[in-house]
């Protein structure tokens, strides 16, 4: 698994699951459509890093780091892209 903190702007990864032990934001994470299997590319990172934006479907979200690392990703091409 990678983290999100891996990618370079353009990339495009799979969500494969979630860090444990931050259930509270992940339910979060969740409810803002991040859920297993989905597909997102990487669109922008400010200049230190921190936060990030993140294009989910048709929707951009923009994520403190520290919380898009609690995202299990699968750089692409995962082996069973959905």
């Amino acid at each position: 698994m990678s983290k999100l903190s891996e990618m370079q702007v353009g990339d495009i990864a799979q969500i494969k699951g979630y860090s444990s032990g931050h259930s509270a934001y992940c339910g979060q994470l969740l409810s803002m459509g991040l859920t297993p299997n989905t597909v997102f590319t990487l669109v922008h990172r400010a200049p230190l890093g921190d936060p990030v934006q993140i294009q989910v479907r048709d929707t951009l979200l923009s994520l403190r780091q520290a919380e898009a690392n609690l995202l299990d990703i699968c750089l692409s091409p995962c082996d069973h892209h959905v």
